[in-house]
């Protein structure tokens, strides 16, 4: 696989994101459905957002880990939520994820009225090896 990254700006790097990212000849794609803050008996968490933002990246690095995938190979990701604001203020959370699995990802943030049951945030991914 060849992985390119487009950055016609610098700004994005502060945000831990990129504007474009081309795959050539993957070995594998796999598309991963919205990943939340939900345990492994099917409860939604009622926790703040913080600790669900965890846990939704504790569950998708389960289902890529499970699929024999790695954090690294993620070159989308989407991320919902019911408050940007909230959100943004636990961002450090994503952006060390990020770092530590040296992720380069294209990403959209989308404020949502509502998501299943009590959840704040849900996060989407393509991963690619």
């Amino acid at each position: 696989m060849e992985k390119r990254v487009i950055n016609p700006w610098q700004w994005q790097d502060a945000r831990s994101y990129v504007q474009a990212v081309e795959i050539k000849q993957p070995q594998a794609v796999l598309y991963v459905a919205g990943q939340a803050a939900v345990d492994e008996h099917g409860g939604s968490s009622v926790e703040d957002m913080r600790s669900q933002l965890l846990l939704a990246i504790a569950n998708l690095e389960k289902v890529i880990r499970e699929a024999g995938y790695e954090p690294s190979g993620i070159v989308r990701l989407n991320i919902y939520t019911t408050s940007a604001e909230e959100l943004l203020g636990c961002f450090d959370v994503f952006q060390d994820w990020v770092a530590v699995h040296g992720i380069k990802q294209a990403s959209t943030l989308l404020e949502v009225q509502s998501l299943f049951d009590t959840l704040t945030v849900e996060l989407e991914v393509t991963v690619v090896r």
